[in-house]
């Protein structure tokens, strides 16, 4: 019993990690006096996707001297884009993400209210979800009216659909109960004070969605964002389905003016206007190490960087299995990354049109998820197997705003979660530069679902084509660095869910985590919440 209720306390305490963003109290950290001189710096940031970089912007806006290395030629990790001929430029992965709010304008990014330079569309709705029978559109900023619309949908269903999402509130509004107590109180008030947040510990959303809904087909829409996690209702943390989802729903979803790039390039340029220094094509090779502290980092070309903390926004399993020495290697901490999962990769295929097709069919939609069936469950296991026919991801740029293709053309991406293992046959060979067999493969997956999204959704789509691109879990590996392609980090289950998941401080004094491979986990505002969280940690030791 007394460890079951240190669990219970200890979750209640972490499970608020980089969520009550809207208290960051930049005056309570310490500023940098005296900036160290030549290759010594205050913190040195390894990686910068959009986590490394929140956590580098972070350093440099109290004065510190911060260096972050990017083994990529451009910052940003998957909040990045790229061009193709014709004028097209694709989003290497965001469809939608939450973003503050200030003076009625959502431009706010996270913990960073100096960034105003940076503009965000809204989504139209959250997604518009088609399955055989049923095609929704998720109301935005609406939850009365999406509780109604499946009521009315699902009549028998009428009270389930309102305990549900009253569950949901319920989790929300215990969070922000517990972030605003200056005190935590007795651990044997939690299930008076915090009822919700108790009834969803240590269950997957699956089992909140079973209590309350029998209808198999209203459990596959009650969680038809799922994708956006990576599991399904049972394996996925119910935390972790419940909190970003009412995010989603009460706040809407947003997409940058710029495309995902001008967030990365907005936290690069205030890196440096704060006196860091944000390095593409710098690829960190070894963490330096001595009596178990880390002392900085060197790079492929040899030269050295040290700095009082390093911390990783690269994998963690890549973190200690290949940049930290055999000998300094904490093998207790290995062999717990060992029993951990990585999430799913993704299969994508970028299409840019000659012409503006979208228009041409009258789709007003922006997000598109296109499902074979209602079981979440069959979906999951088909993506680990790699399938490319069991539903997809439609993203319909040109609907977000004006101007966002070229004049009378169209940009569009089909995607798909991918598992890692049916590409494994082909990794040794991709990497050596032989692709041939890996090109066929990746052809014929894009062509399914091309295909499909012609017949469902764009007649004439394969006629259209004026640029495609694709991207498997190796172009993912190769890009990012990141273990087998995961694009959420570890699997958001029950097991690596927080207070599980590798904390930011690690065995190896000095040498912290921060991004989707720590807590609190992956997504866009996760891990800009996951590294301004392991700052605050780190600056409490300064």
């Amino acid at each position: 019993m007394a460890s079951s209720r240190f669990d219970r306390r200890d979750f209640l305490k972490t499970v608020l990690a980089g969520i009550p963003l809207a208290g960051w109290d930049w005056k309570s950290f310490p500023r940098g006096q005296s900036k160290p001189a030549g290759d010594a710096y205050d913190a040195i940031v390894i990686g910068a996707g959009l986590g490394g970089l929140s956590c580098g912007a972070a350093f440099a806006r109290q004065g510190f001297k911060v260096l972050v290395l990017e083994k990529h030629s451009k910052p940003g990790g998957y909040a990045t884009t790229f061009r193709r001929p014709g004028g097209f430029v694709f989003d290497a992965s965001l469809h939608a993400t939450t973003v503050g709010e200030r003076d009625g304008v959502h431009n706010l990014i996270p913990g960073f209210p100096e960034i105003r330079d940076v503009a965000f569309a809204p989504h139209p709705n959250v997604l518009r979800a088609i399955y055989p029978d049923d095609d929704i559109r998720v109301p935005a900023r609406d939850v009365p009216g999406y509780i109604k619309l499946l009521s009315d949908r699902f009549p028998d269903e009428r009270e389930g659909v309102q305990g549900l999402f009253e569950d949901m509130a319920g989790i929300v509004r215990d969070v922000g109960a517990l972030s605003a107590a200056p005190v935590p109180p007795p651990v044997v008030q939690y299930p008076k004070l915090y009822p919700h947040l108790m009834k969803a510990f240590g269950k997957p959303w699956g089992a909140l969605v079973d209590a309350r809904i029998k209808n198999p087909k209203l459990k596959g829409i009650v969680s038809s964002l799922w994708g956006y996690y990576g599991l399904p209702p049972s394996k996925l943390s119910s935390f972790y389905y419940a909190v970003p989802t009412m995010g989603y729903l009460t706040q809407g979803g947003y997409y940058p003016l710029g495309k995902s790039q001008a967030i990365s390039d907005a936290l690069a340029k205030f890196i440096a206007a704060h006196g860091g220094a944000v390095r593409p094509a710098a690829t960190v090779e070894t963490i330096l190490v001595r009596e178990k502290t880390a002392e900085g980092v060197r790079t492929v070309d040899g030269r050295e960087f040290r700095a009082r903390a390093v911390v990783s926004n690269a994998n963690a399993f890549d973190l200690f299995h290949k940049m930290v020495a055999p000998a300094d290697r904490p093998q207790d901490y290995l062999a717990r990354m060992d029993r951990m999962a990585p999430s799913l990769s993704s299969f994508q295929v970028f299409l840019g049109l000659k012409k503006d097709l979208v228009k041409e069919t009258g789709l007003k939609d922006t997000e598109i998820s296109w499902n074979t069936g209602y079981d979440i469950e069959s979906a999951y296991a088909a993506r680990v197997r790699g399938e490319a026919d069991g539903g997809f991801v439609l993203m319909l740029y040109d609907n977000l705003f004006p101007g966002y293709s070229p004049a009378g053309k169209n940009t569009l991406s089909i995607m798909t979660l991918q598992g890692y293992e049916p590409w494994l046959k082909y990794e040794t060979d991709y990497f050596a530069g032989r692709k041939d067999a890996y090109q066929a493969e990746k052809n014929r997956r894009a062509d399914i679902l091309i295909e499909a999204a012609e017949k469902a959704l764009l007649p004439g789509l394969r006629g259209a084509i004026r640029v495609k691109d694709i991207a498997t879990p190796l172009t993912n590996v190769r890009y990012t660095g990141n273990y087998r392609g995961a694009i959420y980090g570890w699997d958001q289950t029950i097991d690596n869910s927080i207070p599980r998941r590798l904390a930011h401080k690690t065995p190896i004094k000095n040498l912290y985590l921060a991004g989707a491979w720590t807590t609190p986990g992956g997504g866009y505002s996760a891990v800009i919440s996951s590294c301004l969280e392991c700052f605050g940690e780190i600056m409490k030791t300064w």
